[in-house]
């Protein structure tokens, strides 16, 4: 999996004045839980464009003043108006513990129902996934050259080795539809 280094600072107080004064800045105020305790630290708004603003999954290697933290994003939090970001948790990993994460969904192939004239229906863009952080993936790929019109491909058809699907097993990730092209073009296909 992708990683990306952050470099931020530990918070002295966690109040609204201190939050305030961070964000004028143009500091985003954090927090790290999982670990033995929290640890509130902020760090440049720019620094976070690379993880948010991105389809990818990242693991974040944290450096808070000198102290190094392995994580994955759990929340961000965004202002209402400004869509400014305002807050954002992170979830602290180890090597032995699994991670619950979303990850992207990445179709290959060209589907035989989409070649018919079908319409390609992508009903899932993330699959939350549980995974010990060595065997987490950048994405999970998905095969649709066998798709026909009418067909789809659901969370219980895939199957990879050490991941565990905590989406519902009957949750179609990608379908071919019949268009109306189709759909008139085959009564006078039968008519003949």
């Amino acid at each position: 999996m992708k990683s990306l280094d952050i470099k931020g600072s530990k918070r002295a107080e966690i109040t609204k004045q201190e939050v305030k004064g961070l964000r004028e800045e143009g500091k985003v105020p954090c927090v790290i839980y999982g670990g033995k305790e929290p640890v509130h630290f902020s760090a440049d708004a720019s620094a976070f464009k690379g993880l948010i603003y991105t389809p990818d999954a990242h693991l974040v290697n944290l450096d808070i003043d000198g102290a190094s933290f392995k994580a994955v994003l759990k929340e961000v939090q965004y202002h209402p108006v400004t869509d400014a970001i305002t807050h954002i948790d992170f979830l602290e990993i180890s090597d032995n513990k699994p991670v619950t994460i979303s990850v992207p969904v990445k179709f290959t192939g060209a589907s035989e129902g989409v070649k018919q004239g079908g319409k390609l229906v992508a009903k899932m863009r993330k699959l939350k996934i549980e995974a010990l952080p060595g065997k987490l993936p950048d994405n999970i790929t998905v095969d649709i050259t066998e798709l026909k019109i009418g067909g789809s491909i659901r969370v219980r058809d895939l199957k990879l080795e050490g991941l565990t699907f905590l989406d519902g097993e009957s949750n179609v990730i990608v379908g071919v539809r019949t268009t109306r092209n189709v759909a008139t073009d085959e009564p006078a296909a039968a008519s003949k």
